[in-house]
């Protein structure tokens, strides 16, 4: 036998005894949790745990096996806790939830409002989520959507929130901690841009082009053809539209809809300007009624982290430890917290199903703050195209990821594979 082999022989029964050490360890853990459930007293106990820790890791010999104990035994005990949260949910104990299952969001006769002026994909995509019995108005702004359905206004507004090219609307993200909105549904529209000019106007003409800053983001390649033409941002593509339509100006021109230049007589003087033809944006459907649909499937939650290393991985472990699938991960700063950030997280699963009240339970129980923003009740798309990158993604490139953003912050994560990303509907959260 080989110097090798016996090393590994011998590694074999150190980790056989880990392995039985471990198990015993479980059972004592379910003996607590059983202690716990009847006593009323929390799963997490942060004091005993960094006091046990911090004992730990004085045991230990030399500063690497230190630092090794200290993780080992943070994942130990991460390990434990989700198996007391399981418990918790077989024993009929689940997380108070303020949604109401219904069996259709009633969307006929509603009231719903949307940013911008007909002729906007924003409008669009209202018209085909709701169809035309309803009734709809429009606002400048998106603060001023979500205040009308806030106050009762309007029972819905539609928002755009993710563009397969130009990625987030990260006011949209900041506006739904703001506001105790729900999302009840999606909408994905087809982006297809064209630029528009007075009917008597020429390509040679144009010397200023206004849109979006999305649009002018969406058009970059087509923009940098002409490096001689100004670009003016506007609150949205119709908008623009219909400011050319007004000024009477042959040399402005507008990125927007083939729709949008119908709606104000404008001539299209170039087509395909967006060359990415997997363009899509997604936009989402909110209201201040905490309903989802019982055959919703999809769940968005927001939360936040203390500013210690491996936190995110612990946020996510509870989703990938349950075996649920995660779709989505998004980043906005905290406002008034330097390098602190809240997370947006997108998985599959239904409310009430013991995996989710498990992933549920545990990162309320960990995180500073948990929102769930929304359960997906209905969704409706022209296409999915804007998911299909991320859906085709193996879990190692969500890692990587979430490990470079980790080690810039100065975190250490570690985390395991996890299976293709699909999903449709959705629920989200947000109970503060």
């Amino acid at each position: 036998m080989t110097d090798l082999e016996r090393y590994r022989d011998e590694i074999d029964e150190i980790d056989s005894e880990i392995v039985r050490l471990f198990e015993k360890r479980m059972k004592v853990s379910e003996e607590v949790a059983e202690y716990k459930i009847k006593t009323g007293k929390q799963v997490l106990d942060p004091v005993r745990e960094s006091q046990k820790i911090h004992t730990l890791k004085e045991k230990a010999h030399g500063e690497f096996n230190s630092l090794g104990v200290q993780e080992l035994f943070r994942q130990i005990m991460a390990i434990s806790r989700k198996r007391q949260y399981q418990l918790l949910t077989e024993h009929g104990i689940y997380g108070e939830r303020n949604f109401t299952t219904v069996k259709h969001v009633p969307l006929e006769n509603a009231t719903v409002v949307f940013q911008g002026v007909e002729g906007a994909y924003s409008y669009a995509a209202m018209r085909q989520y709701f169809g035309k019995k309803i009734e709809s108005y429009h606002v400048k702004t998106w603060r001023t959507a979500m205040e009308d359905v806030t106050n009762g206004k309007a029972d819905y507004a539609v928002l755009p929130i993710e563009n397969s090219t130009a990625g987030i609307v990260a006011d949209i993200y900041d506006l739904l901690m703001e506001y105790k909105l729900y999302i009840v549904g999606e909408q994905i529209i087809r982006v297809d841009h064209v630029l528009l000019g007075l009917p008597n106007a020429e390509l040679g003409d144009i010397t200023k082009v206004c849109s979006h800053p999305q649009g002018l983001a969406q058009c970059k390649a087509f923009l940098e053809e002409h490096p001689s033409w100004k670009k003016k941002e506007v609150e949205n593509t119709a908008g623009a539209a219909k400011m050319v339509s007004e000024t009477g100006d042959k040399s402005v021109a507008a990125i927007a809809s083939r729709e949008a230049g119908e709606v104000f007589g404008l001539k299209v003087l170039a087509e395909n300007i967006c060359r990415e033809k997997a363009n899509s944006t997604r936009f989402i459907i909110v209201s201040r009624k905490p309903e989802y649909e019982e055959k919703a499937g999809k769940i968005s939650i927001c939360f936040e982290l203390p500013h210690e290393s491996g936190t995110l991985y612990n946020m996510l472990s509870h989703i990938i430890y349950n075996g649920l699938n995660m779709t989505k991960i998004e980043s906005r700063p905290i406002p008034g917290k330097s390098w602190e950030y809240r997370f947006f997280v997108d998985f599959t699963g239904r409310l009430g199903e013991s995996a989710v009240e498990n992933a549920l339970r545990g990162i309320e129980a960990e995180a500073n703050v948990l929102r769930v923003l929304w359960k997906l009740l209905r969704y409706r798309g022209v296409n999915l195209l804007c998911w299909q990158e991320f859906r085709n993604v193996s879990f190692t490139v969500i890692f990587q990821t979430v490990r470079y953003w980790t080690i810039w912050r100065g975190l250490s994560i570690f985390m395991s594979p996890m299976r293709k990303l699909s999903g449709q509907k959705r629920i989200s959260f947000f109970s503060v």
